[in-house]
């Protein structure tokens, strides 16, 4: 009778043995996820780097092409004053040069006759000066007429006026002895080049000769089309990048929006002046244009190194006072280059984890 009772004992207490080992596994399961917050030493949150949510407007980048264009008020067109043979064409294409440097020279008669009209206009303005001195003696010697004296006063006025206009005329074609020199106005670069040596050249010739540009600034002509012209304003901010340089982007701020459409390709344009320190940039090099859109929904903003993925979902670390950190799921609105917009999730002024956030994610999860 005592055998019979002993196996089912030892199988009861086996069985509440077994349930105390369960319940005991599962409290400490229980208080283990009790408390999401994650106790880190105060020594640790100094080493990590710590970013405050932000709110506003969020942004999103608009790809667009352009292309680089001499600043039109540093830029100088040269064209013919005099008709003649060009001769002594020394600069090329891309040449720097500086302002008064002789670019080309004439042969002309033209330039003659300025000579010769500039001689003949001193010579009579020194007759005019000895005349109207012999006038004012002899007037006040009684031997010479008030009129007369006032005749030669006026010739000499006029004689002083000729000599003025056949100097700024010299001064206009300058010239030497090799005939009329073409020289720059300003310091810069020869962008075009519409003349050789022995070239005939006429004065009424509409096209220029030369044009240097100072490409200390530039322009940026974007190609927008009309799918986003309503999305590009003036005060719009743009950065920009080129096949020569992909590594360094230049950064500006759209001045002008031209409102017409070219009949051609179908596009509006916009300008960007930018500085172009070294002279990097050249006038018709391609350049691939981002312009900031500003869509008007308000947003925190987060640096996109503090989201982390996991299991197709998004997570940032929260750091709640001194020495608390917690798992925060977030939804992520869209992300601007190293910006993340998030659109539930954090409010501005949280203070998230964006340094050795993986490690802790990991920590938080056991």
């Amino acid at each position: 009778m005592y055998h019979k009772l002993k196996l089912p004992v030892a199988g009861f207490t086996l069985a509440v043995a077994v349930f105390c080992l369960q319940a005991c596994t599962q409290k400490e399961k229980t208080d283990a996820v009790k408390d999401p917050q994650f106790q880190v030493s105060e020594k640790l949150l100094q080493e990590l780097k710590v970013d405050t949510v932000l709110a506003g407007n969020a942004v999103s980048r608009l790809s667009l092409t352009g292309m680089v264009a001499p600043d039109e008020n540093k830029m100088a067109r040269i064209f013919p004053l005099v008709s003649g043979i060009s001769q002594d064409v020394n600069v090329q294409l891309g040449d720097l040069v500086k302002k008064g440097q002789t670019l080309a020279v004439i042969r002309s008669t033209e330039v003659a006759g300025y000579t010769k009209d500039m001689v003949s206009a001193e010579a009579d303005l020194r007759s005019a000066k000895r005349a109207l001195q012999s006038a004012k003696d002899l007037y006040q010697s009684g031997l010479a007429s008030e009129k007369d004296l006032e005749q030669a006063q006026s010739d000499q006025e006029k004689a002083a006026a000729e000599y003025k206009r056949a100097g700024a005329v010299m001064a206009i074609n300058r010239t030497g002895s090799r005939g009329y020199e073409i020289t720059s106005p300003i310091s810069g670069y020869i962008i075009e080049k519409n003349l050789t040596d022995h070239m005939q050249i006429r004065e009424d010739n509409a096209e220029h000769l030369f044009t240097v540009a100072d490409l200390s600034t530039v322009y940026i002509l974007i190609n927008i089309y009309e799918s986003d012209i309503s999305k590009v304003k003036n005060g719009s901010e743009v950065k920009i990048t080129t096949l020569s340089y992909p590594d360094k982007v230049f950064k500006g701020k759209i001045d002008k929006v031209y409102s017409l459409i070219d009949p051609e390709n179908k596009v509006m344009r916009a300008r960007v002046k930018i500085d172009n320190p070294g002279d990097l940039l050249k006038p018709q090099m391609f350049a691939k244009v981002s312009v900031a859109d500003l869509s008007g929904d308000t947003m925190p903003s987060v640096p996109a190194a503090s989201i982390i993925f996991d299991h197709d979902g998004s997570f940032v670390l929260v750091k709640d006072g001194v020495s608390k950190v917690h798992i925060q799921p977030v939804k992520i609105a869209k992300r601007v280059e190293d910006t993340a917009y998030v659109s539930e999730g954090l409010r501005a002024g949280d203070v998230v984890i964006s340094s050795r956030q993986l490690f802790l994610y990991e920590s938080l999860k056991k």
